[in-house]
């Protein structure tokens, strides 16, 4: 029997959930080298207590979503250091106890803290690669391939009790639809897919969104579609868009407003960067958005600015 879609309480008691913000480059912030293939899944293996203290940042701030530091961490990746698939899934099932961790650390400083979830992260095939394929979508691979890449890492993140999946920056049609079959394998599973785009209407790899949100449909695990790791100036666009597709809650958390070159790995800004999180929460709103958080180069101050938009929950009538 499914599980119940553990974001219905919470949707139920405010206008929109907030999620966290930038993990890896907030770790970049404290100290962190992440050039590196393994991205934040490399702080994993190095100095884990940091993801944590992260997510605890985050909760102070007033998220109500913390996803682990999974985004890149898969059996295949640690494989380049010698781990074996046991040891890596290990890890992954510790980034789900970091940010449990940091979820009862706030819970135990503020007594009246409402619900707060852990969210699995799931990034793209084109994450593994570390050659920016995450915002192309060039990759072929078969659904049997996609699937055999995916399972550890899901029943890690299912195993250790993350509370929903956050399949996330996805370019692929291919493959999310493989991920969407992979999830019928643990029906006690819900997740959220959110998307990279090539325009307001199409995946990165070019696929319209109406074909994308038509075939998910089918698949009742799924809790929530969206954006992420796009530009803030295109996500109100494509979030109007997606709303007239869909019913579903629609997620969406944008980059900084910087460029990522993945390349040399690094964030370039630009003097035209357009506006904030906050500054285009209305717009968010109006469009059909209620899970809303920061990507890359964002911070907790971000996060906190969000938070102290959203009405108490005795103030929230639905």
């Amino acid at each position: 029997m499914p599980q119940i879609n553990p974001l219905t309480a919470l949707l139920e008691s405010h206008p929109f959930i907030v999620l966290d913000g930038a993990l890896a480059t907030e770790l970049e912030a404290r100290g962190c080298n992440l050039a590196d293939n393994l991205w934040s899944a490399k702080v994993l293996m190095e100095n884990p207590q940091l993801i944590r203290d992260v997510h605890l940042d985050y909760f102070r701030a007033g998220a109500q979503v913390a996803i682990t530091a999974s985004y890149q961490a898969t059996p295949a990746g640690f494989a380049a250091r010698g781990l074996t698939e046991s040891q890596s899934r290990t890890l992954i099932e510790h980034s789900v106890a970091l940010a449990q961790e940091a979820r009862e650390i706030y819970q135990a400083e503020n007594a009246s803290a409402g619900p707060l979830l852990v969210a699995g992260s799931v990034g793209p095939y084109g994450a593994f690669l570390a050659d920016g394929s995450e915002y192309r979508g060039d990759y072929v691979r078969s659904s049997e391939e996609f699937q055999a890449f995916h399972r550890p890492r899901i029943e890690a993140l299912l195993n250790a009790g993350a509370d929903l999946l956050a399949c996330e920056t996805l370019p692929s049609f291919a493959e999310i639809e493989a991920l969407a079959d992979l999830l019928l394998d643990y029906p006690q599973a819900q997740a959220w897919f959110s998307f990279t785009l090539r325009d307001d209407e199409h995946l990165s790899d070019g696929t319209p969104l109406a074909q994308v949100v038509e075939t998910l449909a089918k698949y009742p695990q799924i809790a929530a579609l969206g954006i992420n790791c796009i530009a803030l100036e295109k996500t109100t666009a494509a979030l109007k868009h997606l709303h007239s597709l869909t019913a579903l809650p629609l997620v969406v958390y944008p980059n900084s407003g910087e460029t990522y070159d993945a390349t040399t790995k690094e964030w370039h800004a630009h003097s035209d960067t357009c506006g904030s999180l906050l500054g285009y929460l209305p717009q968010w709103l109006e469009a059909g958005a209620r899970l809303i958080g920061g990507c890359c180069r964002t911070t907790p101050k971000d996060i906190a600015a969000l938070s102290e938009k959203r009405p108490a929950q005795e103030a929230f009538t639905g």
